[in-house]
């Protein structure tokens, strides 16, 4: 049926350029260790934790407190931008492992989400 067809489309796409499990760091022994032995880069007042890995695709980790936002809304909202901005460049990283702490005081938009994406382009060089 065509209209199934259009939906496999889609959700081909949606696997491609997605954020699934397999995306993101979720366990806290990763993030330990990368906190611990990755490679660690300033950029703009973000804070990124790298490591690469023998194969798979890139995974992003997020660490952000009230610190860095008082209200739970806006670091949603940051959570968000960062997402969004690995979403779009991944391609480019490959088997990287990347933590990502924003700067104190980051307002979540536009302006942040371009920002995150050429960050995130030059950590794939």
């Amino acid at each position: 049926m065509p209209g199934e067809l259009g939906s496999n489309k889609r959700a081909a796409g949606a696997k491609r350029y997605g954020l699934g499990a397999e995306r993101r760091l979720a366990e806290k022994a990763d993030f330990e260790r990368l906190l611990r032995e990755g490679s660690r880069r300033s950029r703009s007042g973000y804070t990124f934790f790298t490591s690469v890995r023998a194969a798979g695709p890139a995974r992003l980790g997020i660490v952000i407190t009230r610190k860095h936002a008082a209200r739970a809304n806006v670091r949603n909202r940051i959570k968000r931008c960062i997402r969004e901005a690995f979403r779009l460049e991944q391609a480019g990283l490959g088997a990287l492992d990347v933590l990502v702490r924003p700067p104190f005081g980051a307002r979540p938009g536009a302006q942040m989400l371009g920002r995150l994406r050429e960050l995130f382009l030059e950590l794939g060089k």
